[in-house]
């Protein structure tokens, strides 16, 4: 059972940052959304490093140990997504998508670690 719950968490959170990773890159709202940050010379970092982890996420289906970085790399991105949040002083409803993926990929990064 654990297992299926994995596999369906690792890959709903690799699609998840392959679409965002994709968007960084490419969508006029997100490009917004890096300048309300005020971060917008971080926009294409970090949808590089989103694409990446979404990728190894996936792949880490197949070779565990990049199952395990991916997702604990995943979990400091978005950690780092709530400070940014926090720090320009979104309300919660703003920052929840930041909490919700820090908490699914240190869950899956959980998962990971035993197995």
């Amino acid at each position: 059972m654990m297992q299926y719950l994995k596999l369906f968490l690792t890959i709903f959170s690799g699609l998840s940052f392959l679409i965002f990773g994709y968007l960084c890159f490419f969508s006029v709202y997100f490009k917004s959304e890096f300048n309300r940050y005020g971060i917008p010379n971080h926009r294409k970092t970090t949808g590089f490093f989103q694409s990446l982890g979404g990728t190894s996420l996936i792949i880490g289906i197949f070779i565990d140990e990049l199952g395990v970085i991916a997702s604990f790399g995943l979990t400091v991105l978005m950690c780092l997504g709530v400070v940014v949040r926090l720090r320009i002083r979104d309300g919660l409803l703003k920052t929840m998508p930041a909490i919700i993926y820090a908490t699914l990929n240190a869950l899956i990064f959980y998962l990971f670690m035993n197995d």
